[in-house]
């Protein structure tokens, strides 16, 4: 999901801290990939080009499709690519994974109840998920190519961005924001994505965030928090630019949810005293009993990472045979396609 609002937000006040890039212009670069994210946008994506790819047994296989030639893509491009798998999600985040499945399920009705393909189309999109047979077999496929698979104890996104700090990689590709938030220093956006070459890659540069937000990376933290992520859901009426401008003028989201409160509780007292119009200045906003921040913010400043310094990323030549049996003969890819990509990855290999 993202933190909501926060492109905007960075567009408006950080424009210094966007870029965009060619492909090209990475070569030599280690990038941390959240693969999670990578392959969603694979089934996407072969998804809107006429839907789904399978062998002639119905095993699907649009996620190895994307993952292997966009892999491919990104080698030839001289990049040395690296992909973090999730591990457990943190115990805030299991009601967001509890209603995005009540989504699914919901999406598999109203498919059934569809009238015409255009409907039928969008409700078969929002049934899409990454299984956990997906990414075993993307890890294997992924160790056929020579490309590192680190398997993260909690969230990609966070291990990425320690990756990218203890100096293992020099960016993390991913589409959601909340990698800054987990103190990426570099980010880049639509690396793994179908247009990656007509689109430029778009970087976004941490320390120029803050600079242009005028936050340093605690409040930053509670900015993400204040918009909605994937541990919380957004205050009702709080919107990106008001979020922002309560935390530079209260310092911390602390000191922004005391205020919202006084505010509450004095519209709840005037209110009892039946005044039609509450005092200018009071707002709507309330903040519901049981919101998390505390933990929410701990999960970001504090993630279940495993230690850079112990994460070892190698990069090796294809292996030809090995790839040939799993894609080939397992898969049933075209074997003139699957041995040209080899070649290139051979090749890229041989230029790192």
């Amino acid at each position: 999901m993202g933190i909501k609002g926060l492109t905007d937000l960075i567009r408006k006040n950080a424009p210094q801290a966007i870029t965009e890039l060619s492909p090209k212009s990475l070569a030599g670069k280690r990038v941390a990939i959240d693969a999670s994210m990578s392959m969603y946008q694979f089934l996407i994506a072969i998804r809107l080009n006429g839907g789904s790819l399978q062998t002639n047994t119905g095993e699907g296989t649009s996620h190895l499709s994307g993952l292997f030639y966009r892999t491919t893509r990104i080698a030839g491009s001289g990049i040395k690519a690296a992909y973090v798998f999730d591990g457990q999600p943190p115990e805030l985040k299991k009601e967001l994974l509890e209603k995005r499945s009540e989504g699914r399920e919901k999406a598999s009705a109203k498919e059934e109840e569809a009238d015409g393909e255009e409907e039928i189309e969008k409700y078969s999109k929002r049934q899409l998920k990454v299984t956990k047979e997906m990414n075993e077999e993307a890890k294997e496929l992924l160790k056929l190519m020579g490309i590192p698979v680190v398997e993260a104890p909690g969230e990609a996104e966070a291990q990425c961005a320690e990756l990218a700090r203890g100096g293992k990689v020099d960016a993390v590709a991913s589409e959601d924001l909340d990698t800054l938030t987990f103190n990426s220093p570099l980010l880049l956006r639509n690396l793994t994505g179908t247009d990656a070459q007509a689109k430029k890659i778009t970087q976004l540069h941490l320390g120029d965030v803050l600079s242009g937000l005028d936050l340093n990376m605690d409040q930053f933290v509670d900015l993400s928090i204040l918009l909605g992520c994937d541990y919380l859901p957004p205050l009702h009426g709080v919107g990106p630019v008001g979020a922002l401008k309560m935390l530079r003028q209260h310092g911390t989201l602390d000191a922004v949810l005391a205020d919202l409160r006084k505010k509450q509780a004095q519209r709840e007292r005037e209110a009892a005293e039946g005044k039609k119009k509450p005092s200018a200045g009071l707002g709507k906003i309330e903040v519901p009993e049981g919101w998390r921040w505390e933990a929410a913010k701990e999960v970001f400043l504090r993630p279940e990472v495993a230690k850079a310094k112990d994460v070892k990323l190698i990069w090796k030549a294809p292996d030809r045979q090995g790839l040939k049996d799993f894609m080939v003969q397992k898969y049933q890819f075209d074997p003139k396609r699957i041995e040209s990509a080899t070649d290139k990855l051979q090749r890229a290999y041989e230029k790192y």
